[in-house]
């Protein structure tokens, strides 16, 4: 299973990025091997509009199936639930720690966006 984080940084070390359209980065991790792909998210986060959209089509074409971040808008969350991807929301700490509180379960999934559109 892979699950992906929105990150300040480039590693598990990192601080979760509350943002997900527009966050730094986003890491994917595969947690079988442990392995992290990051995505830098420069291109998108300062897209003018459908920063959201084009992450979560980002975060679907690398596979993950559940998304922990800090705040997901409506038309992302739409994307991500129509191509299956669970969103945890209102992630916080580095990425590691939310990394380990999703391996125990620690967490809540959301059933709708929990952020306003920017549009």
């Amino acid at each position: 299973m892979k699950v992906a984080i929105t990150a300040r940084g480039a590693d598990l070390s990192s601080e979760v990025d509350p943002r997900f359209g527009r966050a730094a980065n986003i890491l994917i991790i595969d947690l079988e091997t442990m392995e992290v792909e990051t995505i830098d998210n420069s291109v998108t986060a300062n897209s003018f509009k459908g920063a959201g959209i084009q992450a979560a089509t980002m975060v679907h074409d690398r596979g993950a199936e559940v998304l922990m971040t800090g705040y997901c808008g409506p038309k992302a969350f739409q994307t991500l639930q129509a191509a299956g991807i669970r969103v945890v929301s209102e992630v916080s700490g580095t990425v590691g720690e939310a990394l380990e509180r999703f391996r125990t379960g620690e967490v809540q999934y959301l059933d709708s966006a929990n952020a306003e559109s920017h549009w």
